[in-house]
């Protein structure tokens, strides 16, 4: 991930085009924005991985967020946020293999991550600078747990996921991801 490839991306709708800009303006103002240790924020990967249908997307139960939600998980100091968001959906469903639909970034949102504990210590309100990819796997592999993340995994009607929001902003979000899978068929 390069300040490059976030100016290159064009804005599905001025959500995509606010958050970008002040992403691009984080990234002239901060130090590395890859490592959490960044407190006020940083870059963070998700996946909204389809099935060959394209009619499901899986979706796992965050501890955290007490939701069903996409997968994802921060940088922690990788520049290629397409390999976390495939190394994430990996680890936290048990599939086995995925694929990206394209390699270029699917989505731009700033997520506003409210103070909570994290094995026993607390993580004060943030920003998560995040970037989604468009995955795709089969709907048939065997799925597990991340038992110290999430409760269950499944595939989700892509309808359904919308629902799934925790918030108004994830139900945007997730309506936003669909809406722009739709337009790519």
């Amino acid at each position: 991930m390069t300040r490059e490839e976030i100016a290159a991306y064009s804005p599905w709708n001025d959500q995509e085009a606010r958050e970008q800009q002040m992403m691009l303006r984080w990234m002239e103002l901060c130090g590395d924005l890859l490592w959490r240790t960044n407190a006020l924020a940083h870059f963070t990967a998700s996946a909204w991985v389809v099935n060959p249908a394209r009619d499901r997307v899986l979706m796992a139960y965050h501890h955290i967020y007490q939701a069903w939600a996409w997968l994802g998980g921060h940088a922690d100091g990788e520049a290629d946020l397409l390999g976390v968001a495939m190394r994430e959906a990996r680890e936290e469903s048990g599939i086995r293999t995925v694929e990206p639909l394209s390699r270029d970034i699917f989505s731009v949102e700033i997520l506003n991550v409210e103070g909570h504990r994290k094995r026993g210590e607390y993580v004060g309100t943030h920003a998560h600078l995040n970037l989604t990819y468009l995955l795709e796997a089969d709907d048939t592999q065997a799925l597990h747990s991340k038992p110290d993340e999430n409760a269950g995994v499944r595939w989700v009607p892509l309808e359904e996921a919308v629902g799934q929001g925790d918030s108004r902003q994830m139900k945007e979000i997730y309506a936003k991801l669909n809406d722009k899978l739709r337009r790519m068929a």
